[in-house]
């Protein structure tokens, strides 16, 4: 085999020269520091031989500049038209500071998740916006910093309020005038969880019997505008609590649900400037009632104070997030859609109050005008009170109608054979409105008609009143504040962020570029198939070459996160066991070290967590393993586990493992969160794996965007393939009937997977392979390095790590009293993110450097971890006390280096500068964030600006 890490001659550069951080100096510099004569040796020494792969199949690579022509061809083969479809998404302007200084900024795309919230200001800034914009909007004090759709957050608010709720019995009742792919997820995830779903016309009122709570649409999918509050008063009157699902543009003229008496209030933000992207990504959004905000899923933003007296950002109520409560979860949210939902907030702060209010009513005139145009001419408008949607009755006409449309350039629903749904977006003009009422065969006019909105629900509750509404409407005022906020933080573009377990590397711009192609970006997902006819290319391109880098049979990219793509592989195997007639296979055996979702999405699988014992080695306990599949002989339904081991190594025992479990009647669920130490070496289709989730936000270059968006696509063998997410309206036949849809989207998040397509395509099978290697040299470069320092805390049985490596700071701790915090907050001082703190194991260190990172990247990253080790020694000698070391008082702020009194036991200069002036330097916007205080004093939405004050 020739060697993967070979680098070209200039003259045959490829793109993967341009990915991969190593050129051959670098590669024989970091052999000889682990003692291997080639890569091939190191390879062959830690992968072990049974379960090495042949060379990957996949077309050759191509360079950026063939490949973006390539996906220009692609996204021109799309024909988006005039979206006026509706049913939750619609056409919106993106204003182009905000597309290229957020959703094409580096800045913000290439950010981790705010666990490091010191370095994180801007963002979590951003998100308090967007929180305080749905709380404001919808009426509730509490709103979480977003969920992954619509239809998800409303099978999210199912599970609260049955939660929160203990005394309400009974189904689910939801309204049948709810968004239809909300219903059937909502239906996908009540199966798996054994809760009775009951779809419902409320027009006449609830239906007898008890429920347990209650879904209630705000407009409806077909428009209509229903006052919720009789509904809301008889749910509560049976101790049920109601979710309202609205429309966040809408609710700027009709008054808040949460003056009407909504408990929880969920929706998504697309509308607000993000592209529909063919379903996604968007973020959904969920507000609730006091008394519920420790049962919100996701994430919650809040205030909190640094140690200096400052005001300052951080993740609230951390303890609530569901992988860190595992099989108590109840649910399996992990990432967001971060990014999305800043674009959704910055819309806001853009346009203000007084202009989302314009907007709104502007749809809403065009909207009722075109409903008096059709009416006037003998045309039935079946509701008169209507926000931007009108459904129109066409006996026998419909189909002949909407296809009139499409012909000149617009998408409307084809609801039935008699009738046609017509929803205004932004982007709708007169042209468009021309075209709808021709293919009515009427004229539209624009004269003022009468109103839509009923007179009893328009909106009196003010919003957007904290001044960061109205203090940036200038294009300069917005730029410099989208400036203002990147620069409080840290991301790729500032410098390598070590994450283990998250692989956080280079997204390149010529895969991010074709996101905002129009082709690409706005597309409706419910677009007639024809035209979508690029899209369906590029995700069949894409599922067949994940099948291919997995040994996996088929693919879907239908899962918009990794826990997506979790639950969809449970429910996979959960649907394969009850086809077999294997009804009570409901047991799920997870390995002590796993990540919390594991746990978590098998608990919303409907299955039982039992947990294996890890050896002291950190590998799975094999014997444990027997003695559980042995106990569990009668109802094994599966084993999740991680390969490369959560714990940063090749366990030689992976086969075995798979042997055991399939011999007990399990399956056997390999978690593809370090799927960036396999690609081209091995397939966990082949050595075992029944099913796989992948982090294309992790291996394949889609970018965390500061905690999402995230895809999760799930491979299966040819036996579980029947049972991989359907979606009722899905544009291929084939796939809308099965187990139900596991995201709101038949794509899931449509809109980035051309970020991946580019990977794949300019890498090639040689590119990937050596991606895959040099990765692993660089976690053993780092271990060989630091090991020297700090211990590693596992090996393999031949001494070396995969593409991670973990640090042990425990004895540390023991001996001079400095925490794995400490360092953590140190690392800031010295231009660096954090690892992974504290996972899989408590008090360590989890690195992984990525194959995208030179050489002077990672020896700078050593430089510094080696010069805490240094400073800790000094503490641990007694110069310094560890409660008044650097190292506790990272990190250094400006304001903390130019005060007049410093009084610390170590000069300024150690403290700010610890490797000497840097003209580049990283300065912290605030001192170490006090989490508890936080979560004392709950504030989860924008403060006045009075407590900024110094």
């Amino acid at each position: 085999m020739t060697d993967p890490l070979a680098v070209p001659t200039p003259s045959s550069s490829s793109f993967a020269d341009r990915h991969i951080g190593l050129d051959a100096d670098a590669v024989a510099t970091m052999l000889g520091r682990v003692g291997f004569a080639t890569i091939e040796d190191l390879m062959a020494a830690a992968v072990p031989g049974a379960i090495r792969t042949d060379a990957l199949d996949l077309p050759a690579a191509v360079s950026e500049h063939a490949a973006a022509a390539e996906l220009r061809h692609l996204a021109g083969r799309n024909r988006p038209a005039e979206p006026m479809i509706g049913l939750g998404y619609h056409g919106t302007i993106t204003p182009a500071v905000i597309r290229r200084n957020v959703l094409e900024d580096p800045s913000w795309y290439t950010a981790y998740t705010p666990y490091q919230p010191e370095i994180s200001q801007g963002r979590l800034e951003a998100l308090l916006n967007f929180q305080t914009v749905v709380a404001d909007l919808a009426g509730l004090p509490t709103a979480n910093a977003s969920l992954l759709d619509e239809g998800t957050a409303a099978a999210e608010a199912m599970t609260l309020v049955r939660r929160a709720n203990r005394k309400a019995t009974g189904p689910f009742v939801v309204d049948a005038d709810s968004l239809p792919q909300t219903i059937d997820v909502v239906r996908t995830r009540a199966a798996a969880m054994g809760i009775e779903v009951l779809v419902a016309d409320l027009a006449e009122g609830l239906p007898d019997g008890a429920l347990s709570g209650l879904l209630v649409a705000y407009p409806g999918a077909s428009g209509h505008v229903v006052d919720p509050r009789p509904l809301i008063e008889a749910a509560h009157e049976r101790d049920a609590l109601v979710v309202v699902a609205a429309d966040l543009l809408a609710l700027t003229l009709l008054e808040a649900p949460g003056q009407l008496g909504a408990d929880v209030v969920i929706g998504s933000s697309q509308r607000f400037g993000v592209p529909l992207f063919y379903g996604g990504p968007h973020a959904g959004f969920m507000a609730v009632a006091d008394g519920l905000e420790r049962h919100l899923p996701g994430r919650l933003v809040g205030v909190s104070v640094d140690v200096e007296g400052r005001p300052a950002y951080r993740l609230a109520l951390q303890t609530r997030e569901q992988h860190i409560r595992r099989d108590k979860a109840t649910s399996n949210i992990c990432t967001a859609q971060v990014l999305l939902a800043v674009v959704a907030s910055m819309y806001a702060v853009y346009h203000g109050p007084e202009g989302l209010r314009a907007i709104a009513a502007d749809l809403n005139r065009k909207a009722r005008a075109l409903a008096a145009s059709l009416d006037s001419a003998g045309v039935e408008v079946v509701h008169q009170e209507f926000f931007d949607t009108v459904l129109v009755n066409v006996p026998g006409r419909a189909g002949a109608i909407v296809e009139a449309a499409r012909a000149d350039g617009v998408h409307l629903r084809l609801v039935d054979d008699d009738h046609v749904g017509i929803s205004i977006g932004e982007t709708a003009d007169g042209a468009a409105l021309d075209a709808v009422a021709g293919a009515f065969g009427v004229t539209w006019s624009a004269t003022e008609p009468r109103e839509s909105l009923p007179a009893d629900l328009r909106r009196h509750t003010p919003y957007l009143t904290h001044e960061v509404f109205s203090s940036h409407r200038s294009e300069t005022q917005m730029l410099r504040y989208l400036r203002r906020l990147s620069a409080r933080d840290y991301a790729l573009d500032r410098g390598m962020i070590p994450l283990g377990s998250c692989t956080m590397k280079l997204n390149a711009t010529t895969e991010m570029e074709p996101v905002s192609l129009p082709g690409f970006a706005d597309l409706h997902p419910f677009a007639p198939a024809d035209d979508a006819a690029g899209y369906r290319e590029l995700v069949g391109d894409l599922e067949s070459w994940l099948a291919e880098v997995t040994g996996y049979d088929r693919v879907s990219v239908q899962p918009n996160a990794g826990s997506q793509g979790e639950l969809a592989g449970l429910l996979a195997i959960r649907a394969y066991h009850r086809a077999q007639g294997d009804t009570a296979r409901e047991v799920c055996l997870i390995p002590s070290s796993a990540h919390g979702t594991n746990a978590a999405s098998a608990v919303m699988a409907g299955m039982r967590v039992v947990v294996v014992k890890a050896a002291a080695d950190g590998s799975v306990d094999l014997d444990d393993l027997r003695a559980q599949c042995e106990a569990h002989r009668e109802d094994l339904a599966a084993i999740m586990v991680t390969y490369p081991s959560t714990h940063g190594v090749y366990e030689d025992t992976i086969k075995d493992l798979c042997a055991i479990v399939h011999e007990h009647g399990g399956q056997v669920y390999v978690d593809g969160a370090n799927l960036n130490a396999l690609l081209g070496y091995a397939r966990p289709g082949e050595f075992g794996g029944d099913v796989s989730h992948l982090n294309l936000h992790k291996t394949f270059c889609i970018p965390h965007g500061g905690g999402g968006p995230g895809v999760g696509p799930v491979g299966v063998r040819a036996h579980l393939a029947p049972y991989l997410p359907s979606h009722p309206m899905h544009p291929e036949p084939e796939k809308r009937h099965g187990i139900g849809p596991i995201s709101a989207a038949p794509y899931g998040s449509a809109g980035i997977l051309p970020i991946s397509w580019a990977y794949v395509r300019m890498m090639g099978a040689e590119g990937l392979t050596r991606a895959t290697a040099s990765a692993v040299l660089s976690a053993n470069y780092v271990a060989a390095r630091l090991g020297e320092h700090f211990p590693v805390l596992y090996r393999g049985e031949d001494g070396l790590v995969a593409h991670e490596c973990i640090l042990d700071v425990r004895g540390i701790t023991k001996d001079t009293g400095v925490t794995v915090d400490d360092v953590a907050k140190r690392l800031i001082d010295y231009g660096f993110h954090a690892p992974t703190m504290s996972f899989p194991v408590a008090g360590t260190l989890m690195v992984e450097p990525t194959e995208s990172e030179d050489l002077g990247e990672i020896d700078r990253f050593c430089d510094a971890m080696i010069a805490i080790k240094g400073e800790i020694d000094r503490v641990g000698a007694g110069e310094w006390p560890a409660e008044d070391s650097p190292l506790r008082n990272a990190p250094h702020t400006s304001a903390a280096v130019v005060t007049d009194k410093w009084e610390r036991p170590y000069d300024r200069e150690l403290g700010a500068f610890p490797t000497g002036p840097d003209p580049d330097k990283y300065w912290p916007p605030v001192a170490r964030v006090d989490q508890a205080y936080g979560d004392r004093h709950l504030v989860c939405s924008c403060p006045p600006p009075e407590a900024f004050a110094q």
